[in-house]
């Protein structure tokens, strides 16, 4: 791939909208590459994993994660711009053009506006400006989202039988081919839910995610060793496995 092509994640959780929203990027922007169009927000948060886009445009509500939540997650690594059907809250503070929003049906006008502010935030960066901080915004706005109580028991068939197991008697989840593994107190079992939907179950202040494939209590965490520049792996309490961190979860373990 060329190394000047810009690659980008669509996320809406309505399809007429989504392929709307691709057509008209695909007449607005033809050297955009689309790397992946997800349909719910923990689609979206895994494919930005995955192929790390350097713009994502993320419809605000979503089930699992809504387009606030997942831009939290994202950060200053990618430019965001919200899409929305509604004149809602986030409106008024995204007008700035801190991160640009566009309203549902996308306006080929708007959405060229929206195309040249994209790349002149992505010229100054490449220049090595630094992008706006917006996570004290984006929390304050994500808060208003209201999401289920934490999941506080899981159901794993072992056998015949159906074992109830605390979520905080969980030491991590793992993906494990079409299975998370899940290693807790006691042992360890095999559910279906796939780790990234599983995510937006879980107390985010007791279950951090460190890598695509794995989330981990903290509580069970003993240190983190950076192994060279790009490799980080976490030492836990009592137990001989390592665990890998990412490069984009390494900000978790910073020290002082």
């Amino acid at each position: 791939m060329n190394p000047s092509t810009v690659t980008a994640l669509v996320a809406d959780d309505e399809e007429a909208p989504r392929e709307q929203l691709l057509a008209a990027l695909q007449q607005a922007w033809p050297a955009l590459r689309v790397v992946a169009a997800a349909a719910n927000g923990a689609d979206a948060w895994d494919a930005f994993l995955e192929h790390e886009p350097a713009v994502c445009f993320l419809d605000i509500r979503m089930p699992g994660f809504s387009g606030l939540e997942v831009a939290q997650r994202i950060g200053p690594q990618s430019a965001v711009v919200f899409v929305t059907a509604y004149g809602d809250h986030a409106i008024a503070a995204f007008d700035a053009g801190a991160v640009d929003y566009l309203m549902k049906p996308v306006e080929p006008a708007r959405l060229a506006q929206t195309v040249q502010r994209l790349q002149q935030r992505l010229a100054a960066q490449q220049a090595g400006a630094t992008p706006p901080d917006l996570a004290a915004l984006l929390q304050q706005l994500a808060g208003q989202v209201r999401r289920p109580a934490p999941l506080p028991v899981l159901q794993a068939s072992v056998g015949r039988e159906v074992r109830l197991i605390r979520t905080d008697e969980v030491v991590y989840f793992e993906s494990d081919s079409r299975y998370t593994r899940v290693v807790h107190e006691a042992g360890d079992a095999l559910i279906r839910t796939p780790l990234k939907e599983l995510l937006a179950q879980l107390d985010d202040t007791q279950f951090w995610q460190v890598h695509r494939s794995v989330i981990v209590n903290h509580r069970h965490i003993a240190s983190a060793v950076r192994v060279d520049e790009g490799h980080m792996h976490l030492v836990l309490r009592g137990r001989p496995e390592t665990l890998p961190v990412s490069r984009h979860f390494q900000g978790l373990f910073k020290g002082q």
